[in-house]
């Protein structure tokens, strides 16, 4: 087992809600490379050999195991690109707990791409969920361009659960679905900036087969300078239902641009959107402060309910 310091164990507490351990089938990239990794009885790691990641192969005997694949990087001005390939056998269940953390004391910008590739089979319940968080006292940067392409045969269901916790200054986030017949995709992506942070996430999700679904909530709080920009696209290429909704709170000097876009190809696809931006409702505030919050620990509350 490899021997953890402490910036690593607290970065990895933001990130693995789980807990990470050393155990069943996992990998810790910390710096550029490989800490640790290890097998589980049905999911076996593999390092690439061309590039920069790992491929994950995931048995149809999989039922209900989790991977641990976290990134954290300490090191400042270093910039990382990972690929990650998953494949997934026809109904293994299985939930991946990614995520990346970055603790930059330096003067520099952190970096780290990591680009995902879910392979998913036939009857398989997969879920995702990827976490960024941001750390340290120094100047430099902490920048998080994460790129997710899932392939979804049929008749399966894919959850895909993201959160920018805090501290990350640049993001350009890029999902990219392709959803087979009679599968399910669900969606649910949080996000709060402040300071002059700036976030991007732009999203196609091609619904290809018959019967095919998606359900895609966005939900993000702007602070102070910070902008955010949501490009969530659902193309009906079928008889296919898809609903995207996106919700945002705005305060102090922030922007906020949420542009969702429904693109049919089939007389039977039902697409819908909705998109909203507002402040802080002031009848909510008002009363959380009769229970005799200030209003900071007021906002607190009615941000923390509306991301979760």
């Amino acid at each position: 087992m490899a021997e953890l310091d402490q910036i690593t164990s607290q970065v990895l507490a933001q990130i693995d809600p789980e807990g990470f351990k050393q155990e069943g089938a996992f990998n810790l990239r910390y710096n550029g490379y490989s800490l640790c990794h290890g097998d589980s009885e049905h999911i076996k790691i593999r390092r690439k050999e061309d590039k920069p990641g790992i491929d994950v192969y995931i048995s149809k005997e999989t039922q209900g195991e989790y991977v641990h694949i976290p990134v954290v990087m300490s090191q400042s001005g270093m910039t990382d690109v990972v690929y990650n390939d998953f494949y997934i056998e026809d109904g293994a269940v299985v939930t991946i707990i990614a995520g990346c953390g970055i603790h930059n004391s330096g003067c520099n910008d952190s970096r780290h791409d990591g680009i995902h590739a879910f392979h998913i089979g036939k009857h398989c319940n997969v879920t995702y969920e990827e976490k960024h968080y941001g750390e340290g006292n120094g100047t430099g940067g902490r920048i998080l361009n994460p790129v997710t392409q899932i392939y979804m045969d049929e008749d399966s269901v894919c959850t895909l659960d993201t959160t920018q916790i805090r501290g990350v200054d640049s993001t350009k986030r890029k999902t990219e679905v392709e959803i087979g017949a009679g599968s399910r995709l669900y969606v649910t992506e949080k996000l709060m900036t402040h300071g002059d942070q700036d976030a991007q996430s732009d999203m196609e999700i091609r619904l290809n087969g018959e019967e095919s679904s998606a359900q895609v909530i966005s939900r993000s709080v702007a602070k102070e300078n910070s902008k955010q920009v949501f490009h969530p696209r659902a193309i009906g290429n079928s008889g296919c239902h898809a609903h995207i909704q996106c919700d945002s709170i705005i305060m102090d000097q922030a922007n906020v641009c949420s542009i969702p876009e429904i693109d049919a190809h089939h007389v039977d696809a039902q697409i819908i959107h909705e998109a909203a931006i507002g402040r802080i409702n002031n009848e909510q505030l008002m009363k959380l402060r009769t229970f005799g919050m200030t209003e900071e620990e007021a906002e607190a509350v009615i941000i923390e309910n509306f991301l979760n």
